[in-house]
């Protein structure tokens, strides 16, 4: 349900219940609202277990050993399992979402540059951060923007784990507001 401003007219956004309480929907940020230069801190941090990767190792039909055997991993050189560098990788660009796109996002257009120059251990906590490294309005999709992040992941003891470079495609706050449904897009 939608609200009045009695004062002009003009919608106020969703209320909780019809009761005029006027709700505040979490979301990323627009495109002209990320910085260039600014580190975006990412909390809380995600301890990574080892049902995690065994599930997410599997559920993606990797069957290398140096995720799942332990006995085998003992005899490697990080004397054993490694968290999967897919779970690493989707769990450090998951992390950014609620601050940086969730709902303000189009498209991811890719990803480069991605490393992972220090194992992630089962108990390791993953703390990711984001620096915005380049944007630029796009020439072909008024009220759309790209925007290039560069991810970076670090354990507990600040050891970087992964590193990664994304583009993602964006909305301006103001094309936005303007799509059909893009107030109130969730029951509340």
């Amino acid at each position: 349900m939608t609200g009045t401003n009695p004062t002009d007219g003009v919608p106020a956004g969703p209320t909780a219940g019809g009761g005029g309480r006027r709700v505040i929907e979490q979301r990323g940020l627009y495109f002209d609202e990320l910085e260039e230069g600014v580190l975006y801190a990412h909390r809380p941090g995600r301890t990574v277990t080892e049902t995690d990767n065994v599930l997410f190792t599997t559920l993606t039909m990797n069957t290398q050993a140096l995720h799942l055997d332990a006995a085998w991993s003992a005899g490697q050189p990080f004397g054993q399992r490694l968290m999967n560098s897919m779970f690493t990788l989707a769990t450090m660009v998951g992390q950014s979402v609620t601050q940086l796109t969730q709902g303000t996002i189009i498209a991811q257009l890719g990803l480069t540059d991605v490393s992972f120059p220090h194992p992630l251990y089962h108990g390791d906590t993953l703390y990711t951060e984001t620096v915005i490294t380049g944007k630029r309005l796009s020439a072909s999709r008024p009220g759309q923007g790209i925007v290039t992040m560069e991810h970076t992941g670090r354990n507990q003891d600040g050891a970087v784990v992964a590193r990664a470079t994304r583009s993602c495609l964006m909305w301006t706050r103001g094309a936005h507001q303007d799509q059909p449904g893009a107030q109130g897009r969730m029951p509340v």
